[in-house]
């Protein structure tokens, strides 16, 4: 009876484990996604490689994601529930070839889809990519990163990880910030934009913006009471639009993205910034901020490479 009461319990015990490993492990069905190019092109600030594969947070939650046969590989440190949070941040389900069908067919964004074949947008939560771009201002994305990695260990909560794996702590809300002081914000490393972002935070957690409301907002809307935020100029205002709330024709516009309009197309010639934005407006289709980004990607990590 004991040894078959202990078998059982083993068994049993076996069972669990692999239940809740179940749960923790999911597969999104996909094709044509790049995930190095999707995580590494500038939208998002908290991923690494590490074997193979990529780690970072989402939603307060440890997160492993490997490209498989099958499709994108997703593993958490605690049981993912029904994975709806994951599948929308990955924007899994959008068709790729029917957006870049979109494009104009030029030899500049023919160059860029080919190169960067697989690059995704990503529907991030608004106030993490807010705070992320009010932190960019002139900064490289490997700066970005260690200013964010910096606020999220000092602010933000500890998460759950596996074993072996260092210590991850979520973004830190806005009601967070709003309780800390610009020397300790500047201690992250962030320099001038410290102010912003603690002002920007107490707004937002004090209701003067709601950033749940902006998504109702027609697109004009929305980038005119984002710029009422202190540090968010057209640029990051479009960021936030076009990765946070799925604005497709957000077109940010940066030194990589202005340096590929001029270049790509208008070689030798001086054109003004509002003829750019006219031209951005109309010329790219109805997915001009997937457009972007491809052009921003290739501008920065292909086009570069060439020249």
């Amino acid at each position: 009876m004991v040894a078959s009461f202990a078998s059982s319990s083993c068994l049993s015990a076996a069972t669990c484990i692999e239940e809740a490993s179940a749960r923790c492990r999911t597969v999104f069905p996909c094709r044509d996604y790049d995930l190095s190019a999707t995580l590494t092109s500038g939208q998002a600030f908290r991923w690494n490689c590490r074997d193979a594969g990529w780690e970072g947070v989402i939603d307060a939650r440890w997160v492993r994601l490997t490209s498989g046969a099958d499709g994108i590989v997703a593993e958490t440190a605690s049981p993912g529930g029904d994975w709806a949070w994951l599948k929308g941040w990955l924007r899994v389900e959008e068709n790729l070839a029917e957006i870049l069908a979109t494009f104009p067919d030029d030899q500049p964004m023919r160059a860029a889809t080919t190169a960067c074949r697989g690059l995704r947008l990503l529907r991030q939560d608004p106030w993490e990519c807010l705070a992320s771009f009010i932190l960019s201002s002139t900064k490289q994305i490997v700066q970005i990163r260690q200013i964010v990695a910096l606020l999220c260990e000092r602010f933000g909560e500890p998460l759950d990880v596996p074993p072996g794996r260092e210590p991850q702590y979520s973004f830190p809300t806005p009601e967070r910030i709003a309780t800390a002081t610009e020397a300790g914000l500047r201690a992250c490393k962030m320099g001038f934009r410290a102010p912003y972002l603690l002002a920007a935070s107490r707004m937002i957690a004090g209701g003067e913006l709601d950033l749940g409301a902006l998504s109702a907002f027609s697109i004009a809307d929305a980038r005119a009471r984002l710029m009422e935020l202190p540090g968010v100029g057209r640029k990051v205002a479009d960021c936030v639009l076009l990765f946070a709330y799925g604005f497709q024709e957000a077109f940010p516009v940066d030194v990589w993205v202005m340096k590929a309009l001029r270049r790509l197309y208008f070689p030798r010639r001086r054109v003004a910034p509002k003829r750019l934005q006219r031209f951005t407006a109309t010329y790219f289709g109805p997915y001009s901020g997937y457009a972007q980004q491809y052009l921003f990607h290739y501008m920065r990590v292909h086009r570069r490479a060439d020249d």
